[in-house]
């Protein structure tokens, strides 16, 4: 039998023990742990990148309440959904319902529905201010030390697709050469990229009426005293070398529009192939994107450099190009080094491919221009934060950050994540983990190949298809006239 004395004076074994909790207090725990961990997952691994202050609960109205798809949630769902294989809400969703399985919670609905209107509800200029955040971090590691140590910046346009709805067709129409129901709308992105870190650093979204050159004069404010401004020829234009040259920053750029200077109508030569030149303003006409007053306060004459560039490997496309600088000190920037930097103005080409075809931004998922924006935005921020990982990983292991692969980089951080994010896992372990993913993403350097030749060229052939030349819902298909259904026949 039990002694039922007291063990001590004054206290009683029941008083030591914890009060026994109900179902209902269990799994109310369970669901705060949901709330607070299943969304943050990813998070556990680039919070640090992100200004946590930005996401915390409004004081009033939407995003103010705690709830499943609080504002916090919300942002890392979908930066979560960005950044996996499969990109779709459902996604998001399937996540959620396993890691309620493995803590014993009643598994949620399938459905998207709510998680769709929290993202609704995330305002712009948040994404926007963290998109800031995140280019700002990267421009503060360490510098390679590229071209005098001075900052260059790398713009180019590209575009995007989105799902064929009223509200996107009417933002962004699609070709003019396509018939109604037949095609996507597009928008074309004009992106300016730190060319050191990769890091996007500013955008501007326009319609296939825009140009290259008026999305990217709404980014002149990216630029500081002292930049570098690295494009190709659509980018050559007397008008924004002569305004960024004001704001304190040089151009070098491929040289169009314009036929090359002769070496008798130079002012100087400074080298083989290397002239220092003279362009005078051109003549103001109704097609130019700027207005007359704009015109007539351009100075009259720009003093540029021009350098030809010969292409000795086989293969390319071209044998040589001009560049247009105004980079004029052949002594401290020598020919060869400007056309050295101008070959490294592909990596722009690379940055867009890593968002647009590893990241799975080349066809838009958003049914309206308000969501558009939002899904853009959130692929810019997602790529910054990977960026900003494969910089530590490249520090870490004291190797080139040119060198580390962005796919390799995002296949090795999707199968770490659930890992890295146990929730019982210590501090040690998770810090042996992370290391082992760097070395993941280190340990495979790309090789480098100068001068390397690929042709443009698709060896695996599409499927032979028809093509819809008539809206869905009224192209009618005839089997015994169908030539794609003769194998059936």
């Amino acid at each position: 039998m039990r002694n039922s004395t007291p063990i001590f004076p004054g206290f009683h074994l029941q008083t030591l023990r914890r009060k026994p909790r109900s179902a209902q207090q269990k799994l109310a725990e369970k669901m705060a742990v949901l709330q607070q961990k299943s969304f943050k997952q990813i998070g556990e691994v680039f919070e640090k990148f992100i200004p946590l202050a930005l996401l915390k609960p409004e004081l009033s109205g939407a995003m103010s309440r705690r709830r499943l798809f609080s504002k916090e949630n919300t942002f890392w769902a979908f930066f979560s959904q960005v950044l996996d294989a499969d990109g779709g809400c459902k996604e998001v969703i399937r996540k959620l319902q396993s890691y309620a399985s493995i803590k014993g919670i009643k598994v949620p609905s399938s459905s998207t529905a709510s998680y769709c209107t929290a993202r609704k509800k995330l305002a712009e200029p948040m994404l926007a201010d963290i998109l800031a955040h995140t280019a700002e971090q990267l421009e503060k590691m360490p510098a390679t030390g590229m071209l005098n140590n001075r900052r260059v910046i790398v713009a180019d346009g590209t575009g995007v697709s989105m799902p064929d709805t009223p509200e996107n067709q009417a933002a962004w129409p699609q070709s003019s050469a396509l018939k109604p129901g037949c095609g996507f709308p597009s928008a074309r992105i004009c992106a300016c990229f730190s060319l050191d870190s990769g890091a996007l650093l500013s955008y501007a979204i326009g319609n296939k009426k825009n140009n290259e050159l008026p999305l990217f004069r709404q980014q002149w404010e990216t630029f500081n005293p002292g930049d570098i401004f690295l494009g190709d020829k659509g980018f050559c234009s007397y008008f924004d070398i002569a305004k960024l040259q004001d704001r304190g920053v040089d151009s070098v750029v491929t040289l169009a529009k314009r036929a090359p200077v002769r070496a008798a109508s130079s002012l100087k030569k400074l080298g083989p192939d290397d002239l220092l030149i003279t362009w005078e303003r051109p003549k103001y006409a109704q097609i130019l994107s700027y207005s007359k007053d704009a015109w007539a306060n351009l100075p009259k004459k720009l003093t540029l450099r021009q350098i030809k560039v010969k292409v000795p490997h086989p293969g390319f496309r071209t044998r040589g190009f001009y560049i247009v600088t105004t980079l004029i000190d052949a002594a401290r920037y020598p020919a060869e080094d400007l056309a050295e930097l101008y070959f490294k103005r592909w990596d722009v080409e690379l940055f867009f491919r890593d968002i647009k075809t590893t990241m799975g931004m080349d066809v838009l998922r958003c049914l309206t221009p308000d969501m558009i924006r939002k899904e853009i935005l959130m692929h810019f921020i997602a790529y910054n934060c990977v960026r900003r990982l494969i910089y530590e990983a490249a520090e870490e292991a004291d190797l080139e950050v040119r060198l580390v692969s962005f796919k390799g980089s995002l296949q090795a951080l999707r199968n770490w994540e659930p890992h890295l994010n146990q929730a019982k896992i210590s501090k040690a372990e998770r810090f042996r983990l992370i290391s082992d993913l760097y070395e993941s993403m280190t340990n495979t350097p790309i090789r480098q190949r100068p001068g390397r030749s690929e042709p443009r060229c698709r060896k695996r052939r599409p499927k032979n298809y028809q093509l819809l030349t008539s809206p869905r819902q009224v192209m009618k298909e005839v089997p015994h006239r169908n030539r794609y259904h003769a194998g059936t026949a």
